[in-house]
C-alpha cells in the first residue's frame, strides 16, 4: 500500500500502523524505538502483520478517527452487508494494549482474521500455544497475549479465525504486551478501552486554545503531535517509523523514531501557542536533561528517555519498503557535527523563558557554557540541520542559528535580569552577522545561499527572520524567498536544496521528495513578505495532501501524487500548526505586524 493508505494508533509509548485493507503492518512494542513485532510495512506478511477483514478483502470502503480521538474506525460494504473494524491503543497502564472489535451493521458478513507474530524487526518466530483461554507467544524478552471472543487455530506459529457478523453482533480481540519475565497480565475489556480511549482524547482536545481558520487540520495535527510523544519523559519523536523511503527505490532511508533537538522550538512555538502549557514544559524538561553534560558532546538527537547511543545498522533480512533497501536502525547522524543545534537549543529555552516556565538555575549556568562553546566553534564548518553525508561546509543556516544563540543570550540578560557577558555576546552576534552577510550572501543573485560560495540554496534560509536575524521585508530576504522559489520548488512544493548542486553536497545518489516542513515555511515566509494571498493559496495545496485521515508524512513526491518518507512527521504536522497560526494572526513571528518589534536596526534594517 501507499504510505498514505496507513492510520495511525497510538497509546503515547508507541503507535501502530493500520492500512485501509484492515492490516496492522508496523508495530513496535514496547516502545517506539523498540524492534517491531509486526514488520510487513518493510517486507511482507511473513515478517509479522495482524490482518482483520471481509472473507472477501480487498480495501475498505471508507474509513475515519471517531471525533478528536485516535480511535480508527474502518467500515466495508460488501455484496452480503456492511461491517465496521474499530481501533484503538487505550493509554497505558502496565501493559500495553491493541483493541479491535468487529460490528455488524447490515446483513451477515464473513471475516477472518490473521495474526502473525514475529518479534526482532520481522525475524524472531516465538514460541505459541494456548493458555489460560488465550494465545501466549514469547521469544526471548518479549511476550504478547492474544484474547479473542472467537476461538483461534494455530499453524506454522500464526493464529487464524474465520466467522461472521450479523446486524447488531460485536467481536472483539485484544492483544497484549508485556515483558516476558513479569507476570500474564490481565488484558483490558474491550469496550472498556475504547471508551477510556475516548475519554481520554476528547479531554485533551478540550484544552486546545486556537481561534483560527483551518480548526480541523490544526487539531488533527495536535493529535498526532500528542500521540508522537513518548509520556514518561515527554520526548517527541520526529516520526513513528523507520526507513520509509525519501526515494522509492533509493538508499534515502532513515530511523525517525528519535527526538531532535532542532525540533524543540517549533514544536514549543505549537504547543505553548495553542495552550498546551503542561506539554510544552515537559519537552522543555526532557530537553534540559538531554543536553545535560559538556556542551562539546552535544548531539543533534537522542532516545526517547535521552539515551545517546544510537548506533545505525541495517536489517538485511527486510528489503524495505517497495524494495527500498537497506534498512536502518539507529541513525549514524547523531555523532555528526551540525552547529546550528547549540543555536536551536538556545532559542527554545529562551521561547519557554518568554512564556514563563521557569526553569532552575543550573538551566542558565548549562546555557552559559552552551554559549562558551558556542563561542569558540562557530566559525567551524558542520553538516547543516539536513545531515549530508558529504563534506563538512560553512553552511549559512548553521551560522545564521550560532547568530540566533548569542542573541537570545543577549536578550535574556537584557530582558529577565540574567547574569553574563553581554558586552562579549553582543560582539560575537555582530561579527557573526557581519560575516554571513558578506560571505553567505550572493550580491549578483541577490539571494543567501546554502554555503559560502556555494551556486546552490536551502530553503532553510526562509527561516531567517524568524530567528531575528532579518526583518521580513528585507530586501535580501525578499530576493531569497523569490530564489527559492524559482530554483527549488518542484511543481509548486519546495525541495530542502538540491542533491546535484554545487557537486552533490549530501553525498547521496538519487533524488527526494519535496520536504512538507519546507513548505510550509514558504508560507510563513510568503505571509511575512507581504504576500498573503500567495501564502494561503500554498497552504492549501498543503492541506490537500494530507490523507483521508489527516496525516502527513515527511515529504511528497507531486509528480506520482505520493507521501514519502516516514509517517506521520511531527515536522510536518508542527509546520502546519504553526503556518496556521500565522496566517490567522495568531503567531508572534509574523501577525499582524511584518516586522517584529525586538528586531533592532543592527539586525539589518
Amino acid at each position: 500500500m501507499r504510505i498514505e493508505e496507513y492510520g495511525m494508533l497510538g497509546d503515547l509509548h508507541t503507535a501502530a500502523l493500520v492500512g485501509i485493507d484492515g492490516s496492522i503492518d508496523w508495530l513496535c512494542l514496547p516502545r517506539f524505538d523498540s524492534p517491531a513485532c509486526f514488520a510487513a510495512l518493510l517486507g511482507d506478511e511473513q515478517n509479522g502483520c495482524w490482518r482483520l477483514e471481509p472473507a472477501s478483502g480487498g480495501k475498505c470502503t471508507r474509513r475515519r478517527y471517531r471525533g478528536d480521538t485516535l480511535i480508527l474506525e474502518t467500515e466495508w460494504d460488501t455484496p452480503e452487508g456492511t461491517v465496521r473494524v474499530t481501533d484503538a491503543m487505550p493509554p497505558r497502564d502496565k501493559a500495553a494494549d491493541l483493541v479491535r472489535v468487529v460490528e455488524g451493521l447490515s446483513g451477515r458478513v464473513s471475516m477472518r482474521t490473521m495474526m502473525r507474530l514475529r518479534f526482532g524487526h520481522g525475524r524472531t518466530e516465538p514460541w505459541i500455544r494456548y493458555h489460560d483461554g488465550q494465545i501466549a507467544a514469547i521469544a526471548g524478552p518479549d511476550a504478547a497475549w492474544l484474547a479473542s471472543d472467537v476461538p483461534m487455530e494455530l499453524a506454522d506459529t500464526t493464529a487464524r479465525a474465520e466467522f461472521a457478523v450479523s446486524e447488531g453482533d460485536r467481536v472483539s480481540f485484544v492483544l497484549t504486551y508485556r515483558a516476558s519475565h513479569e507476570e500474564e497480565p490481565v488484558p483490558v475489556d474491550a469496550q472498556e478501552g475504547i471508551a477510556g480511549t475516548e475519554r481520554f482524547w476528547k479531554e485533551w482536545i478540550g484544552h486546545l486554545r486556537y481561534e483560527g481558520e483551518w480548526d480541523e487540520a490544526v487539531r488533527r495535527s495536535m493529535i498526532i503531535l500528542k500521540a508522537l510523544t513518548y509520556a514518561p519523559t515527554g520526548g517527541i519523536v520526529a516520526a513513528a517509523t523507520t526507513s520509509l523511503p525519501e526515494d522509492i527505490g533509493g538508499v534515502r532511508n532513515w530511523d525517525y523514531r528519535f527526538c531532535w533537538l532542532r525540533d524543540a522550538t517549533f514544536a514549543l512555538q505549537a504547543l505553548l501557542g495553542t495552550g498546551y502549557i503542561s506539554e510544552a514544559r515537559q519537552w522543555r524538561e526532557w530537553l534540559l536533561r538531554a543536553v545535560a553534560g559538556d556542551p562539546a558532546d552535544l548531539q543533534i538527537m537522542y532516545g526517547l528517555d535521552g539515551t545517546r547511543w544510537i548506533p545505525e545498522y541495517t536489517l538485511d533480512w527486510l528489503p524495505g519498503y517497495e524494495n527500498s533497501s537497506p534498512v536502518r536502525i539507529g541513525n549514524a547522524a547523531s555523532v555528526q557535527f551540525q552547529l546550528d543545534v547549540w543555536g536551536e537549543v538556545l532559542d527554545g529555552l529562551y521561547l519557554s523563558r518568554e512564556a514563563g516556565l521557569e526553569a532552575d538555575a543550573s538551566a542558565w549556568e548549562l546555557q552559559e557554557a552552551m554559549l562558551e562553546f558556542l563561542e569558540g566553534n562557530w566559525s567551524e564548518p558542520d553538516e547543516s540541520l539536513w545531515e549530508v553525508r558529504g563534506d563538512r561546509r560553512h553552511f549559512v543556516h548553521s551560522k545564521v542559528l550560532s547568530w540566533a544563540g548569542f542573541d537570545k543570550a543577549v536578550k535574556s540578560v537584557e530582558r529577565f535580569g540574567m547574569e553574563g557577558p553581554v558586552d562579549k555576546w553582543k560582539a560575537l552576534r555582530d561579527q557573526v552577522h557581519r560575516e554571513v552577510c558578506d560571505r553567505g550572501y550572493d550580491a549578483e543573485r541577490g539571494t543567501f545561499t546554502q554555503f559560502y560560495g556555494s551556486t546552490g540554496l536551502d530553503s532553510a534560509l526562509l527561516l531567517i527572520p524568524q530567528t531575528g536575524f532579518l526583518h521580513w521585508r528585507d530586501p535580501r530576504f525578499k530576493g531569497t524567498v523569490e530564489a527559492v522559489e524559482r530554483e527549488l520548488t518542484r511543481d509548486g512544493f519546495i525541495l530542502r536544496y538540491d542533491p546535484s548542486a554545487d557537486g552533490g553536497v549530501d553525498g547521496l545518489p538519487g533524488d527526494e521528495g519535496t520536504f512538507l516542513a519546507c513548505s510550509f515555511w514558504l508560507v510563513d515566509a510568503l505571509h511575512g513578505i507581504g504576500r498573503s494571498d500567495d501564502a494561503r493559496a500554498l497552504f492549501e495545496r498543503l492541506l490537500a495532501v494530507r490523507n483521508d485521515l489527516g496525516l502527513l508524512s515527511e515529504e511528497f513526491d507531486p509528480h506520482t501524487g505520493r507521501q514519502l518518507g516516514n509517517t506521520p512527521q511531527a515536522y510536518s504536522h508542527v509546520g502546519l500548526v504553526n503556518s496556521a497560526r500565522h496566517l490567522s494572526g495568531t503567531h508572534p513571528a509574523t501577525a499582524p505586524r511584518a516586522v517584529r518589534e525586538e528586531q533592532s536596526s543592527d539586525k539589518g534594517e
